[in-house]
């Protein structure tokens, strides 16, 4: 996985043909040496006529993400922008964009991120968006600093703006501003590289472990991933809270609820998929047992997410 291009799907995103009419949206692949810890960056930029809300069923991955928000029009110099930790989510994750904006964002591979902060176990982050100060220290939040910046006037995020000292804003500029994407994933890359990663073995087996249950649709417990590993249970559930910030059990949910989710896409307005044989497939006890998860997860039923979804 660390050598091929971005993926191309859009797993976890809720009615990605409606997200992709509204946003330009790009996937680019990181340094070599990048490569094996992160999945790929993601770009976004918009300009809308009026708000719309994106929703997205999280990976069981840690993000860096740069953002700038401001007025439809408006020049760069005006607008908002900050850095961020984005820890996994446990939840369906909402954002209202509005107007213009560009973000972008660093997609860790599950079990990818701590070789970058080796500090704290990553389940520290879990559920959780920190300034990125908080995380890499160097950033240099000051006291009373904080996410939500504005730019200086000569269209450079300023310290006492973001709550970043120093080169740390030019950092904002520096992946923000430019208007090319080769400009943007160099300075990502730079920034990374600055950071690590440090070998980490264990990081490694995390690494492998999770790319184990989102390719094997087999493995639909944990005590088949307790055979697979030949670690203990209680091992294993270390394992994944120190370097991937959730357990076993909850990735193993997280990707069929993934996989759910796309067949009721692909089957559009035909209803969906034989939801009773994919319940079997995806290792739920029954139908009902799906349609529990998928509409606490999303909000809607398979079937009514599946007829309510936009074209390709």
């Amino acid at each position: 996985m660390s050598d091929s291009a971005p993926r191309k799907d859009t797993r976890g995103i809720v009615d990605p043909a409606e997200l992709l009419s509204r946003v330009r949206f790009r996937r680019h692949t990181p340094a070599p040496e990048l490569r094996p810890y992160l999945e790929h960056y993601w770009l976004i930029d918009w300009e809308l006529p009026e708000p719309y809300a994106t929703h997205v069923v999280p990976h069981p991955s840690m993000n860096i993400v740069f953002q700038r928000y401001g007025a439809l029009g408006a020049p760069a110099a005006d607008a908002r922008a900050s850095a961020e930790v984005s820890g996994i989510g446990l939840g369906l994750f909402t954002r209202k964009l509005t107007e213009a904006g560009r973000v972008c964002g660093i997609q860790f591979r599950p079990g990818g991120f701590r070789p970058f902060a080796p500090a704290w176990p990553v389940s520290a982050w879990t559920g959780r968006r920190v300034p990125l100060a908080e995380v890499f220290p160097d950033a240099g939040t000051e006291a009373g600093g904080g996410t939500g910046a504005e730019t200086g006037h000569a269209g450079i995020v300023t310290g006492a703006e973001t709550g970043l000292a120093g080169t740390d804003a030019d950092l904002l500029s520096a992946v923000l501003s430019p208007g090319t994407d080769h400009a943007r994933v160099a300075a990502l890359d730079a920034f990374l590289l600055a950071h690590g990663p440090a070998p980490d073995p264990a990081a490694d087996r995390a690494m492998e472990l999770v790319d184990l249950i989102r390719g094997d649709r087999t493995v639909r417990k944990v005590t088949q991933l307790v055979s697979a590993s030949g670690l203990s249970a209680r091992s294993l559930q270390r394992l994944f809270a120190a370097h991937v910030g959730v357990g076993p059990k909850w990735v193993i949910l997280r990707y069929r609820i993934h996989e759910a989710l796309e067949r009721a896409e692909a089957a559009g307005a035909a209803g969906g998929p034989d939801w009773a044989a994919l319940a079997v497939e995806l290792g739920y006890s029954d139908q009902a047992h799906l349609v529990r998860e998928f509409t606490a997860t999303i909000g809607v039923s398979p079937t009514a997410y599946a007829r309510g979804v936009s074209a390709p």
